[in-house]
């Protein structure tokens, strides 16, 4: 039986568009965020529903799966509570609004009994108690669950980043696919942007107005200039260095005020690559920081993706949010493609 598939917490859809390369037919996205919907269905052959998860329920998604289909349920709900970052500084005791929306996907779950799960998250999330109660509603619903930590290089993705994938089905046993990609061949920054037209700071390319760059002060135009591939802001004369960086606690944090270096992996995409100072964000030769379309490349995002028209304006700060929450498109290729192995063999067997 063909596959169908439905994304919640599904974003601008780098996970949607994932599972779509590897030939899953994604029918709905579900997300809150009605400022997704454009790059959404621009680019995916999906319908975005504006949606609290915390109020969809399994009835809600009955009649938005075709019938005669292997049903998925995919979704990765929003990781800042679970980050490293986050769990660093969580106050004894507290707990984020945002942590109920696991729950509220396990709940889901239960009521609508999908053939296939797929959750994707940060990797701290695997060290908290409500991954194990996600993994528990599983089990206790008949699903073969399968999990670990992976190197997103190993799959395609340009860019030094790791995640917690978690497969299920009520099927039989599923697992992920085996690495596509080893030390030897990982892509590199230099592979993902190296062709793109070259763009100073504060422009932006005339043919793609999502190649545009942050605008850098006088300081900082002096601090990249004295910036090496790899480097971090020792590299820097005595001047240019920031107050908090010659205290011993300024020492701990090294890859800020970076360059990416040309013949290896990005550094993990965040919300705000798009800035000099907010870490090793700087491109390996031009003096700025890396363009919005390059962090989507380096999210594996397809080089054409729409983010924006003149109809569907966005700023800078939005658009930057999107594409560093968003799912690597390429690790959706390969949860798909472990989905599609998956079923095949269910079939012939």
């Amino acid at each position: 039986m063909p596959c169908a598939a439905i994304d919640l917490f599904c974003g601008i859809g780098g996970l949607t568009k994932g599972l779509s390369l590897s030939g899953v037919d994604v029918i709905a996205g579900i997300d809150i965020d009605e400022s997704c919907r454009f790059a959404y269905e621009a680019n995916n052959h999906a319908k975005f529903l504006c949606k609290d998860v915390s109020s969809v329920h399994g009835q809600d998604l009955e009649p938005i799966f075709p019938e005669n289909t292997v049903r998925i349920l995919v979704g990765c709900a929003p990781c800042q509570p679970f980050s490293r970052y986050s769990s660093r500084y969580r106050k004894e005791g507290h707990t984020d609004s945002k942590w109920k929306l696991l729950y509220s996907f396990g709940r889901i779950i239960r009521e609508s009994l999908p053939d296939i799960v797929s959750m994707e998250n940060v990797p701290n999330l695997l060290h908290e108690g409500i991954f194990m109660d996600f993994v528990g509603v599983l089990e206790e619903t008949g699903y073969f669950v399968d999990y670990s930590i992976v190197y997103c290089p190993d799959y395609g993705v340009p860019q030094h980043r790791k995640r917690l994938v978690l497969l299920a089905s009520r099927l039989g046993s599923i697992d992920l696919v085996p690495p596509i990609y080893h030390p030897d061949n990982y892509l590199t920054v230099r592979d993902a942007i190296g062709y793109l037209p070259e763009i100073k700071a504060g422009e932006t390319d005339e043919r793609d107005c999502l190649h545009c760059s942050s605008a850098l002060s006088e300081l900082n135009m002096r601090r990249i200039r004295q910036s090496v591939q790899g480097g971090t802001w020792r590299d820097w004369d005595d001047d240019l260095k920031l107050k908090c960086h010659k205290k011993d606690s300024g020492k701990t944090f090294p890859s800020v005020y970076g360059r990416m270096e040309w013949d290896k992996p990005s550094p993990t995409i965040t919300t705000q690559f798009y800035g000099y100072g907010n870490g090793r964000f700087g491109h390996p030769e031009q003096d700025r920081a890396i363009s919005l379309r390059e962090g989507a490349i380096l999210q594996s995002f397809p080089d054409d993706y729409i983010f924006l028209d003149e109809e569907h304006p966005a700023k800078k700060r939005e658009l930057g949010t999107h594409i560093g929450n968003a799912v690597p498109v390429e690790l959706g290729r390969a949860i798909g493609e472990s989905i599609q192995l998956h079923v095949s063999c269910i079939g012939k067997g």
